[in-house]
């Protein structure tokens, strides 16, 4: 692979909020920290690629409004080298942004989320006949209005892109949003014959194969994330079915190999925020999937790209080149997945 990679979907301006801690309805909390941010999978998983290595051609697109947010991510993600030519503006909507609000007491997030132009963009608005790349990755399903719609013919819009990037010899992934709905199976499932890498956290994972991936104790059930592997084969998966937890991650290749590795080990006291971890986990499989290595090396470097996305409080500063993101394994060492799964 020599041509790059071109990254489609959500471009979202996050305004990270850090807090004491997620209050009770009509309590309050204190805002210890404001950072502005990337956001969505086209701007995060893109910046977060370009960080681990300048060398790989990348393509952006996604649709923004025509107002300085757009002009704030144009100049980001064009700063880190980013071929920003397939970024489409409109003055229909605003540029879309979240609300981020990182507890700090317990190191999580909640978001708040406008659309904007993210409700807008189609799949009209993406130039097949010139995507001159060697892969081609789509998120979010069911936060990209225009793609979840049904398609008579491939299922839904989203499928439909996946297929036309496939029918011209590219190979596809797709990434997922996490909500509370029923709308998995229905909206993420015809996209799956169309992609080649399957790679989502184990809660998307276990909605859309319909099976629990954690006990009554919150462990692993590592046979259950080999099942939900299997259903994503069956759904159409070519290649690889990648699932990511805090504790690991898993991988299956299409002929039934599974393989498992722990995350880096990193300390409470070292975690500033975990906004992006997923994309950056995303970034690092594909850049790891695009280089050519091998399965367990590629799930370290996307375990350490992740694990490298905790140590600062936006989603994308603390990304790193690869080779010094691959030191968070010797300075933190990797957790035992024995004590997590069962």
């Amino acid at each position: 692979m020599n041509k790059g990679i071109a990254i489609a979907g959500n471009m979202i301006v996050d305004t990270v909020k850090m807090i004491d801690t997620f209050p009770e309805v009509g309590m309050l909390t204190n805002i210890r920290d404001i950072q502005p941010g990337c956001g969505g999978c086209a701007a995060n998983t893109i910046a977060d690629i370009a960080l681990l290595d300048k060398t790989v051609p990348l393509k952006c697109i996604g649709l923004t409004g025509d107002d300085a947010q757009a002009d704030w991510l144009f100049n980001l993600l064009g700063g880190l080298g980013i071929d920003m030519s397939m970024t489409k503006r409109t003055d229909r909507a605003a540029t879309s942004f979240t609300d981020v609000m990182s507890a700090m007491d317990a190191g999580t997030r909640t978001f708040f989320h406008n659309r904007g132009a993210n409700a807008l963009f189609d799949i009209t608005d993406i130039d097949f006949d010139n995507l001159d790349v060697d892969m081609f990755h789509i998120g979010y399903a069911l936060l990209l209005d225009k793609f979840d719609e049904p398609d008579d013919e491939y299922g839904t819009v989203m499928a439909r892109a996946l297929a036309y990037a496939k029918q011209r010899g590219i190979k596809t992934s797709m990434d997922v949003v996490s909500e509370n709905s029923d709308r998995f199976n229905r909206i993420v499932t015809p996209s799956l014959k169309y992609c080649d890498y399957a790679i989502i956290n184990e809660v998307e994972a276990s909605l859309i194969a319909g099976i629990p991936v954690r006990d009554t104790d919150k462990k692993i059930i590592t046979e259950n994330l080999k099942q939900i592997c299997r259903i994503f084969f069956e759904k159409g998966v070519g290649e690889l079915v990648v699932i990511h937890a805090p504790e690991g991650g898993w991988c299956m290749d299409k002929n039934g190999e599974f393989y498992a590795v722990g995350s880096v080990d990193i300390p409470r006291c070292d975690i500033k925020g975990t906004v992006g971890a997923g994309d950056a986990f995303c970034a690092g499989m594909l850049y790891a999937i695009y280089k050519g290595f091998d399965i367990p090396y590629a799930l370290r470097v996307a375990g350490c790209a992740a694990i490298c996305n905790l140590t600062e409080k936006n989603s994308i500063d603390g990304l790193r080149p690869y080779e010094e993101a691959m030191k968070m394994e010797d300075k933190y060492g990797l957790q035992d997945l024995a004590l997590f799964t069962k």
